[in-house]
Formats: C-alpha cells, sequence, structure tokens
C-alpha cells in the first residue's frame, strides 16, 4: 500500500511539475490606454513582430486584425475587446486588445478580469491623460503589474520627458526606465534591502544583480517599467515584448479547485453560444458537466479545438449552459482578485428603444436581450403594460454604436428616445411597513419590516429580529432571496437604496402556509413601508477630471458653477491644468461635446461615478413600472398566483 502511496505522490509531482512548467511560458496580458493613444497599432506590430500575421492592419483602413465588427472597421474605433495569440522568446502571449473610448469602460473592465498583467499605452504628445490615471489607479488597487508605453514619439510636440514627469506626478514615482541605470538603482534600492546594503556597503551593485531584482519587483507590481517608441513608425516594439516576457508575471501556481470567470460571450454558427472564461485553477474538459449542462467543446484563442482548459489557460467553452457575463466557474474563492461589475464606471443613463416597425418589437426585445447578456451593465428592461424597452447606456457615442449593431447584426432599425439620468430612491422617513397575506386562501405570510433611511452610499443593509419559532429559518431565508426584487422598484419606479430595513415580526401558518408565500409578501411589506415613509429622490454625481489648456480654466470653473457642481482641486504644470470637480449628471452628460469645441479639441474629460446626492423636494421624475404594484393587491396576488405572468419575480 505504502508504494502504491507514494507512487501516487510521486505521479501528482510530475504532473505538478510539468504544470507548472507550462505556466511558465503563459502570459495573459492586456493593453489599454485612452482613446487615440495608438494601442490598436501597438498590437498589429506586436503581432507582426512575432510571426503571427504577415502585414499589420490599419485602424484607419479598417484593417486591424482585432477590429473585426463591421461596425469598428468603418468607424475606426475598438468597441470590443479581442483576444490573440502570439508567441516571442518561447512564450505564449495571450493579448486582449480593448477599446480606448470612455464608453466602453465596462467592456475595459471585463477584459481586466482575465489578466496577470497590462501594457498601459500613453501618448508622447498629449501625456497622462484622465483615462490613463482611471485605468493605473484601478489596476494598481487589483495588484495588476503594468509596463508603461509612452507612444507617438515620432509626432510634432511629443515631449517623453515631460510625460516621464506627468507619470511621476500624477501616476507613481516608481515607474521607472530600465537603460537609466542611476534612475533604476535609487527606485530598487528604497525597496529592496539587500540592494540598498550592497549600495552602502560596496558604493556600487552589479548590473545584473540590479536588473534581475528590477523584473522581480515589475513582476510583483512593485515598480512600473517605462518604455517608449512608436508604433507607427515600427520604434521600440520589440523591446517592449521583451520587457512582457520579462517583467510581467506568468500565472500563478495552480490548485486542485477549479476556478474560472466568464469574462465575455462568444457566438458560434454550428455550436451556439461559447463563453469567454479565464481559468485560475483547476481543469475543464469536454462532455464534463457544469450546472445541469455539458460542455460539447473548449477552443483556444486561435479558435482551434483544444478539448481541455488549464488553470492559467483563456479559451472559449461551448455546451455549458446560459453562462453570463461575471458568471464564477468553480468555487469563487480561488478568484485572485475582487470582480465587481462596474468599478470602473457605472452608467448615468437609460433610454428607451423603439423599432421602427411594430412588428419588429419582439426581435428587438430579444435583440436587447442578447446585448444585455453579452454587456450585464446595459441592464436591458421591458415594461410589459406599454411593451417598451429600456437600455443602460455610458454615453452618446454608447447609443450609436447600439444603435448600428441593432442593424448589422440582428437587421432592425431602431430609435432611441432622449435619455434620462438614472436616478435612484430612498425613505423619507422612518415608517413599519406590513403585509397581512392570509386571502385568499391556500396562503399566510406576515411580515413586519422597520424601513429607516441609511447613510449615503450604505447601500442596503438587512437584519432580522424574528426567531425562527415565529418565523421558520426558511422562511426567512425566502424572506432576503425576495428583497432585491422588492426594491428594485421604489414608489416612484426607481431603484431603493441607502435604507436600513429590519423584519420586526411576523408569522406563518404550519397548514396554510405555501412555500411561495413570503417571497410574494415581502414586495408588498417593503412597498408598504417605503408608501407610508415617503419617497426622496436621489441623483448621480459624477467625479469629472478635466485636462485643460491654461487659457480654458477660468471658462470651465465657471461651467461648472452653472451646472451646480463643485471644483474640488486644480493642479498646474507644463501650460495645462488638471481640475477635479463634482457636479450632478443631469447637468454635465453633454458637456464633453461642449468642452471639445470650447479647447478646440485640446481639452480632455473623464467621467466616474462618484456617489448619490438628493434632489430638490420640488423635483418629481416618475419612472413607469416594470411589473404590477404589490400595493395593488388583487392584481399582484392574481399575478404571483399565475405562474408569473405578471413579471413580478423578474
Amino acid at each position: 500500500i505504502s508504494c502504491t502511496v507514494g507512487q501516487h505522490l510521486d505521479d501528482q509531482s510530475i504532473k505538478m511539475s510539468l504544470m507548472m512548467s507550462e505556466l511558465k511560458r503563459i502570459r495573459n496580458i492586456g493593453i489599454f490606454a485612452h482613446v487615440d493613444a495608438g494601442k490598436t497599432t501597438l498590437t498589429e506590430q506586436m503581432l507582426l513582430h512575432s510571426g503571427a500575421i504577415r502585414t499589420a492592419g490599419s485602424v484607419d483602413k479598417g484593417t486591424a486584425h482585432t477590429d473585426n465588427l463591421p461596425v469598428e472597421q468603418r468607424r475606426g474605433i475598438s468597441v470590443r475587446a479581442a483576444c490573440v495569440q502570439l508567441e516571442w522568446q518561447g512564450i505564449e502571449i495571450h493579448l486582449i486588445d480593448t477599446p480606448g473610448h470612455a464608453d466602453f469602460m465596462s467592456e475595459i473592465e471585463r477584459a481586466s478580469w482575465a489578466l496577470d498583467g497590462a501594457v498601459l499605452v500613453i501618448s508622447a504628445v498629449e501625456g497622462v491623460q484622465a483615462q490613463t490615471e482611471l485605468l493605473f489607479y484601478t489596476f494598481r488597487r487589483q495588484g495588476i503589474p503594468m509596463i508603461l508605453f509612452i507612444n507617438k514619439i515620432d509626432r510634432e510636440g511629443a515631449d517623453p520627458e515631460r510625460v516621464l514627469e506627468e507619470i511621476h506626478h500624477r501616476l507613481s514615482v516608481q515607474a521607472v526606465r530600465p537603460e537609466q541605470e542611476e534612475e533604476l538603482l535609487d527606485v530598487v534600492s528604497s525597496l529592496d534591502d539587500e540592494i540598498m546594503e550592497r549600495w552602502l556597503t560596496d558604493g556600487e551593485v552589479p548590473q545584473n544583480l540590479l536588473l534581475n531584482r528590477f523584473h522581480t519587483l515589475a513582476r510583483e507590481g512593485e515598480v512600473c517599467p517605462v518604455l517608449a517608441g512608436s508604433a507607427l513608425k515600427d520604434q521600440g516594439v520589440e523591446a517592449l515584448l521583451d520587457a512582457i516576457v520579462q517583467d510581467l508575471p506568468a500565472p500563478k501556481a495552480i490548485a486542485e479547485e477549479r476556478c474560472g470567470i466568464v469574462y465575455a460571450l462568444a457566438e458560434d454558427s454550428s455550436l451556439g453560444q461559447g463563453a469567454w472564461v479565464r481559468l485560475f485553477s483547476g481543469m475543464l474538459e469536454n462532455r464534463q458537466p457544469i450546472g445541469e449542462a455539458r460542455i460539447t467543446q473548449i477552443r483556444d484563442i486561435t479558435g482551434r479545438d483544444i478539448g481541455r482548459l488549464g488553470g492559467g489557460e483563456i479559451g472559449i467553452v461551448y455546451g455549458a449552459g446560459q453562462l453570463k457575463v461575471g458568471d464564477v466557474i468553480g468555487d469563487p474563492k480561488g478568484l485572485p482578485r475582487r470582480i465587481d461589475l462596474g468599478s470602473m464606471g457605472m452608467p448615468l443613463m437609460t433610454m428607451q428603444v423603439r423599432p421602427q416597425k411594430e412588428e419588429d418589437r419582439e426581435a428587438l426585445r430579444q435583440a436587447c436581450l442578447r446585448l444585455s447578456a453579452e454587456d450585464p451593465l446595459l441592464s436591458m428592461e421591458y415594461i410589459p403594460t406599454t411593451r417598451e424597452i429600456h437600455l443602460h447606456i455610458m454615453g452618446h457615442i454608447h447609443q450609436e454604436i447600439l444603435e448600428e449593431t441593432l442593424k448589422t447584426r440582428f437587421g432592425l432599425e431602431a430609435s432611441f428616445e432622449k435619455p434620462t439620468v438614472i436616478y435612484k430612491e430612498t425613505i423619507a422617513k422612518e415608517a413599519v411597513g406590513v403585509a397581512i397575506y392570509t386571502m385568499p386562501k391556500p396562503c399566510w405570510a406576515i411580515l413586519y419590516f422597520r424601513i429607516e433611511p441609511g447613510e449615503r452610499g450604505s447601500g442596503v443593509v438587512y437584519e432580522s429580529n424574528v426567531g425562527f419559532r415565529e418565523i421558520p429559518e426558511r422562511y426567512q431565508h425566502q424572506v432576503e432571496q425576495a428583497l432585491p426584487l422588492a426594491l428594485k422598484q421604489g414608489r416612484q419606479g426607481w431603484e431603493v437604496t441607502d435604507v436600513r430595513i429590519t423584519l420586526i415580526d411576523g408569522g406563518y401558518h404550519h397548514i396554510h402556509t405555501h412555500p411561495l408565500d413570503f417571497i410574494v409578501a415581502t414586495p408588498w411589506a417593503i412597498q408598504d413601508g417605503l408608501e407610508k415613509g415617503g419617497s426622496r429622490l436621489l441623483e448621480p454625481v459624477p467625479d469629472l477630471s478635466f485636462d485643460l489648456p491654461e487659457e480654458a480654466v477660468g471658462r470651465v470653473m465657471s461651467d461648472v458653477s452653472l451646472m451646480r457642481g463643485e471644483v474640488l482641486e486644480t493642479v498646474s504644470e507644463h501650460g495645462r491644468t488638471i481640475m477635479k470637480a463634482l457636479v450632478p449628471a443631469a447637468s454635465c452628460m453633454d458637456y464633453s461635446e461642449k468642452l471639445a469645441i470650447l479647447t478646440g479639441g485640446r481639452g480632455d474629460m473623464s467621467i466616474r461615478l462618484h456617489g448619490y446626492q438628493e434632489c430638490d423636494p420640488s423635483f418629481s421624475c416618475i419612472r413607469p413600472r416594470t411589473s404590477v404594484d404589490p400595493l395593488d393587491t388583487s392584481k399582484y396576488i392574481l399575478a404571483a398566483r399565475s405562474a408569473l405572468n405578471g413579471n413580478i419575480f423578474e
């Protein structure tokens, strides 16, 4: 028996060693930038140098290999993240080229879930821009190591030294040019005690030791290598590929427990829906069950059928049921970082979509459902009573792309109504909501909730003060399950937030209580409390970051004031001013277009949600209900009992 066990352990060790060796030969990276910094052109050159393609494509001509959607080719912008594979120095690089426009921040965010490292491209002319900062600090917070590439050094007005100063001032003092030995020594010695001791003792540090420590610190995300070049003129591309191999980490050691994340969806004419999966640990194989479904095929990034996906790899999984973007396959504890949908940017506007032909309405609804599955932040909502279709959008470019996508991909002509800011609601004062659901039999569920205003940004806080003798645990679990449904729309039709909800009393009947009675009663009681306590409308307030020529600062300050906003900070350097401000979304959603005209295209602005604040009490914005109002109890109970026909559980 001991020989058998020993042999098994040896086999496991060999298997683990082989898999570790395979992982060292992989780099999962993304390439990111502010719009027009040249990242797609850089990707083309990297593919060309590695031999993955024979001729570099052009963004302007619509021939870029990572811009394969018709809308991308026509407009010359990236809309969807695209994954390509190349090889350099025996290392297999899985590279995700992402959109640059802020309206597609959700696409950028989802791509980051799959990565171990990132290349952040910065224009040598425009320098560090608002979105550059957002991307840098998001990756830093997530612990994703980065290489900074200063692109377009061939352009008129390029100033790499000025950009490096901006990097040190606005991003990190630990951003280092590896060829600058003194700069390298200063930064590495400040982070490595052994290097510091060698420097103080001997007065010098061997170059190979210094570089080895630098590469290690870069892979750990402690320093950021800075390189410069021109993608258009093919300068610095091979140095960047070398840096990706040396300074960005391989996937970490795998565990036996399976864990992966679905970060995008794919569609195949014969295989149906596929899921782009980054597997962090464990393994997926053909015919393996996932839930009630069974995998039919696994493809690698190039589209080749590989039959299995190992920890550290990226691939497309088919036949795994209706997986959605953001779904975790296996144990969520294996995720290397927290996955928060909307952490880089949330839609602040909602708009109604109308078909040009009324007979296309159902087809339009299905198309919007499909797009929402690919991008959950679209949050498609359907109002059965009016047959209205609503989508959440990031901005005007996003809207235009959606309109074109519906036409080219689904063959649907659609128009978009004027957008409305996405408001939220909270309760005005403490109240007790009651539901006594005892008729018509058989049913029995009694609930009393105390609902109180919460602090801004606190979300929904729930607790139960009722023992399991009064309401058994299984029914209390149903109450918690039903709360998101109950708070999906308040009395003015918007999502309810910043409330404290406490279950203070209730009851059940050991004969008459049906298993779903407490799910039915919960929205009823919550809406009763919100009606009694009154509604406060909350409006989104974005954090605006402006990058301005000095002559435009006074005008923008004045505009911020007129938009009911507040300037928080201004910092001037090199003839430019960085201004931070808080401005209600309803006032500033069109301001980027005005800013472009005001500054002759030399001003830049990024938007990120800061939080919500109370609207003026006299302001009202009623949104139609997407389901039966629980306070219309007769219709509500009828809808609940007729196989969810009233969509109360959507």
